[in-house]
């Protein structure tokens, strides 16, 4: 599947361009140890969930869109500084970021202190999609260690294909103090077929209940075989 994305001819190569997300794993990933001793286990070693072929590939998947400019934070303010070119006939902002005010999250559980802003990272990308395709825009999978949560939106990028989707977020690490860089995961997009499901359930038939139990034996007996034998191929 093909996804075509363009920004405004004055800003190329002065924002960060979306990337797939494998490009851009998390350094805690890489650094997390494969084995441990547990406690409760009373020592014994066990794998750690950087041997979890569905985390990682939940990480690995999709489109990854980048904060476009470093941003400091102190004492509840967020403040930059970057001036990219100015665009003479686009309006499109030049600012990082933007804000909802508190009243347009009201009635929503997101857990929003009195009077906080709803962040608003602003995306200079357009993305086109193939007919019959969204894209589903979300907080980077697995990423609790983002200071933020990004609110997840659907957008029909077949038709609009010729508009910015920005991504709002909440800020949650109230004790956050520092430097955001840019380049930062802010946003990650999954394309989505447009297509009616449908749903069969029902208990499994003894065929159906003899393939589980099998799959389920061979797990306890060997703890790859879903990643050598149920994982389809990842392009790489």
């Amino acid at each position: 599947m093909k996804l075509s994305f363009r920004c405004l001819p004055e800003l190329a190569g002065h924002v960060p361009e979306p990337v797939p997300a494998r490009a851009s794993l998390p350094e805690w990933l890489k650094a997390a140890p494969s084995l441990v001793a547990s406690e409760v286990l009373g020592g014994a070693e066990v794998r750690t969930f950087k041997h979890c072929p569905p985390l990682i590939d939940a990480l690995a998947q999709g489109v990854m869109f980048r904060l476009a400019a470093d941003l400091d934070i102190a004492g509840g303010e967020i403040s930059w500084d970057w001036s990219p070119p100015v665009t003479e006939t686009a309006r499109q902002t030049r600012s990082p970021v933007g804000l909802h005010v508190p009243e347009q999250a009201q009635g929503l559980p997101f857990g929003l202190p009195d009077g906080q802003f709803v962040l608003k990272f602003t995306n200079f990308w357009t993305v086109e999609a193939p007919g019959g395709v969204s894209l589903l825009f979300t907080h980077p999978l697995n990423r609790e260690d983002l200071p933020f949560r990004t609110l997840a939106g659907l957008v029909d990028c077949d038709r609009y294909r010729d508009g910015f989707v920005h991504f709002p977020a909440i800020w949650q690490d109230a004790d956050f103090s520092g430097r955001l860089p840019a380049g930062t995961p802010v946003a990650q997009a999954f394309p989505i077929r447009r297509e009616v499901l449908e749903l069969d359930i029902r208990a499994m038939d003894r065929g159906e209940l003899a393939r589980h139990l099998k799959v389920q034996d061979g797990l306890q007996q060997d703890p790859g075989l879903y990643r050598k034998s149920f994982r389809a191929p990842r392009e790489r």
